[in-house]
């Protein structure tokens, strides 16, 4: 076996260990114990940027609880037992939390939904899921009504934003927006909806069920970037393992602390590394339900957190912020990076105009739920790595022709890891859980190498390398060249079909706000960084470049517009 445990162990914090006791609970009880030793601390934090100022109220975990287990209750008189699924199509909001809890405590399952699906995407994740009953924001509720037909689905519960507003922000919510934004529905015509409030009105408590540890927990489906989004069973077991992987990396996050709660729970990273966290360690989260730069910049000042997980995403919008310089930013001692691969740029070009913000770059993958690898905060950092495996996390690299050979430090292979927090498997498809899960060992589809000092660098997706002539090229190499052109704000590249080369690079561009390129200019700085065959044939500037919510850019989106054969020459080296 290629690990090298020890090495990896070397590089970590003072007080990190390579191996944990994991908790024989299900995952609900992080807010039942939350609730009973911190009853009165803040849990959650949650409203609008209104002129200058945040405007807020907060929710205790005792709230939080006793809303989860109204909730709890409120589906067992609906009919929900356990192993049912429920789907939540919400952002980042307090009926988020409590009806993700709530779910688990009636021995259901939860199904995170993106709010901005489709009807049709929609439809196919809850016809796939089988779900019995979502919990929806109002806006969404009539693409929601419609997507559930022909579906499992016999119960909308619809909640409005503005519920867990404080008074002076829902009452200019209510005048101002509410109507205009299409927050204000009428669900009396439909016999399958109901309203949140009207469900948790009721005092109760749930009747006891039986969840255990193996007991599945959340259907997280996979991005979609490369192919159909798939359920990822994610069992109580393997959340329970992850966030305290994650609560032993980052000693830094204490009890009490605040985190900027601005990535997505309906995205496994948000989920984890936000939410369950801050339950677990009691910290108090500060919901920001889309990134809106100026809310974002407000609460960072009112509210002074030292906890910041982002996305590169984010970073980019941050980084191209006429506004950054003129908000204090100190508070926040840890930034994180998962869910994309943070250009090496992007990192330089944050910490330089923060003056001091430290971004840790971390890997993960919805199978694993989703943390393996991070940046360590003291010790060695190196910009454009992944990092090292967390505590329990196992790793090899193989070849990507046989998928069975193990490959030399420094050579590039497929990912592969083995841990208490891989997921039991594909909703719903032993076939491709068949080809995903081997022999204990999860197999990532992702191309890495690692160093002589056992930290890793993901160099692509398996399914999006391309081959010119034979020779393989990782798309990440080529837009890291295209990241570091001074005109160039966001790139990507793929591989397009070539008559006689196989394939060749196309590069997609989006250009800084006020900035000039041409293509040419671009193909030159890539001939003085790459070697001939890796070099873009064509360069296609764009406004913005297809992506999923969280940032992570859909190359397959890319490549159905560049599906035609190609016969241009490549370019030649100078």
């Amino acid at each position: 076996m290629m690990q090298p445990a020890g090495q990896w162990e070397a590089s970590y914090d003072p007080g990190v260990p390579r191996h944990l006791t994991y908790p024989n609970l299900p995952l609900h009880a992080l807010l039942e114990s939350a609730a009973r030793d911190r009853p009165k601390a803040i849990a959650t934090v949650f409203g609008g940027a209104v002129g200058g100022r945040c405007i807020d109220a907060a929710l205790s975990y005792q709230d939080l609880d006793d809303l989860a287990g109204r909730f709890a209750a409120g589906l067992q008189r609906l009919g929900v037992r356990k192993g049912d699924r429920v789907a939540l199509v919400l952002p980042n909001c307090p009926q988020f939390v409590y009806s993700f809890f709530g779910t688990l405590k009636a021995g259901a399952v939860v199904v995170p939904t993106n709010p901005l699906y489709t009807v049709r995407e929609l439809h196919n994740q809850l016809a796939d899921s089988g779900a019995r009953v979502v919990v929806v924001l109002s806006r969404l509720y009539p693409q929601v009504a419609e997507a559930a037909v022909g579906t499992d689905v016999e119960r909308i519960v619809v909640t409005n934003v503005k519920e867990h507003f404080p008074l002076p922000l829902r009452v200019l919510f209510t005048l101002a927006r509410e109507r205009k934004e299409g927050h204000r529905v009428d669900i009396s015509r439909d016999s399958r909806a109901l309203w949140l409030r009207d469900l948790v009105g009721v005092a109760g408590s749930p009747e006891a069920v039986d969840v255990t540890p193996s007991d599945l927990a959340v259907l997280q489906y996979t991005g979609g970037t490369t192919g159909i989004p798939k359920g990822a069973m994610l069992s109580h077991r393997a959340l329970v393992a992850n966030v305290h992987q994650s609560s032993a990396w980052h000693t830094l996050a204490l009890e009490g602390d605040r985190i900027l709660a601005v990535m997505p729970f309906f995205h496994v990273y948000g989920l984890t590394v936000v939410m369950n966290l801050a339950v677990l360690r009691g910290m108090t989260m500060v919901l920001i339900p889309r990134p809106d730069l100026r809310h974002i910049f407000l609460a960072i000042e009112k509210h002074r957190p030292r906890f910041f997980p982002g996305a590169p995403r984010i970073y980019i919008l941050l980084n191209e912020s006429k506004d950054l310089a003129r908000y204090d930013l100190t508070s926040i001692e840890a930034f994180l990076s998962g869910s994309a691969p943070l250009p090496v740029e992007v990192m330089r070009r944050f910490e330089e105009l923060t003056g001091g913000g430290k971004v840790m770059e971390g890997y993960g993958l919805t199978e694993a739920a989703p943390v393996t690898h991070s940046n360590p905060r003291e010790g060695t950092r190196k910009p454009g790595s992944v990092g090292i495996p967390m505590p329990d996390v196992d790793c090899k690299i193989v070849d990507v022709e046989t998928g069975t050979r193990e490959v030399d430090p420094g050579e590039s292979g497929e990912l592969c890891i083995r841990g208490p927090n891989l997921m039991d498997g594909y909703w719903r498809r032993p076939d491709e859980t068949a080809l995903t899960l081997r022999d204990g060992w999860l197999h990532t589809g992702d191309i890495v190498r690692m160093d002589e000092d056992g930290y890793f660098f993901v160099v692509d997706r398996k399914k999006e390398m391309i081959i010119v002539s034979g020779f393989k090229v990782y798309p990440r190499e080529v837009d890291e060249v295209l990241f570091a052109h001074p005109a160039v704000l966001e790139a990507a590249a793929v591989g397009v079909p070539h008559a006689s080369r196989g394939e060749v690079v196309k590069a997609f561009v989006v250009l800084r706000p006020g900035m000039t390129a041409t293509a040419q200019e671009i193909v030159d700085h890539c001939r003085a960084n790459l070697a001939p065959y890796k070099v873009p044939v064509d360069v296609v500037f764009r406004s913005a470049l297809p992506k999923t919510l969280i940032g992570k850019v859909l190359r397959r989106v890319l490549l159905e517009e560049s599906s035609e054969v190609s016969d241009t020459p490549l370019p030649r080296a100078v």
